[in-house]
């Protein structure tokens, strides 16, 4: 029903949409030929006595729906909708937090557009000091959301994953077969904001790739420096 990402799969997505468009036609049909109550009080009533489950089906696509509108006004009202490093969030739980310093809530991270995620791990390598960090995922990225070259010019390639389930090892792999042979990587990095399973673990184990699962993340987004999270020598003040 839902893609591993958390989002509806889109084969019910298009039977909704198709579900609820014949009813609102329906429903503006019968206003426009003010015919409404006798709709309401008669035929609405008997398409629920004769199919009671095409009415549940009706019934469920509503409540489907309003999920969705929910979801999608929440993203577009909230302040987690990141555009860039202007929009510092600093968690006021934090005592010891600087407020000029970029910081943001693990509930802001889960909030964002995956977009806005790969955007907010670009702006926290520029927050530790790292060169040119860059967002360049999309389409046909091959496995790199983020760039970013450290104080000994040795490359970094992230790939965010936003997924509300651990991501599994087949990703894993795919980014290990493109990182390092294709874009050069000196230190790939794969996030993820609810971690990995452990086969993800052990692969990455066993071919050298870096995973910052929850903790990490945590850990890095309300104020570490990466290296220190991730336990990496650097010259980096």
């Amino acid at each position: 029903m839902f893609e591993e990402d958390g989002s509806l799969d889109p084969m019910l997505k298009f039977l909704l949409y198709a579900v609820l468009t014949l009813a609102a036609g329906r429903m503006l049909w019968e206003w426009l030929t003010e015919d409404v109550s006798r709709w309401i009080t008669v035929d609405l009533w008997g398409l629920i006595a004769d199919h009671p489950w095409g009415a549940g089906v009706l019934v469920a696509g509503g409540l489907l729906l309003l999920l969705l509108v929910g979801k999608l006004l929440s993203r577009l009202l909230d302040p987690g909708v990141y555009a860039g490093p202007h929009d510092t969030f600093v968690d006021p739980s934090d005592n010891w937090a600087d407020p000029d310093v970029l910081t943001f809530k693990m509930k802001q991270l889960s909030a964002m557009s995956a977009t806005g995620f790969e955007q907010a791990c670009a702006d926290l390598l520029a927050r530790d000091g790292f060169r040119s960090p860059r967002r360049v995922g999309g389409a046909g990225d091959l496995g790199v959301d983020v760039t970013a070259r450290d104080d000994e010019d040795r490359l970094l390639i992230l790939q965010c994953k936003q997924y509300q389930n651990p991501v599994g090892s087949g990703h894993v792999q795919k980014f290990n077969g493109t990182a390092r042979l294709h874009h050069g990587a000196d230190v790939p990095i794969m996030i993820a904001l609810n971690g990995f399973t452990q086969p993800a673990v052990d692969f990455a184990q066993h071919h050298q790739l870096i995973l910052m699962g929850r903790p990490e993340l945590k850990r890095w987004a309300h104020g570490q420096h990466l290296y220190d999270v991730l336990g990496i020598p650097s010259t980096t003040p």
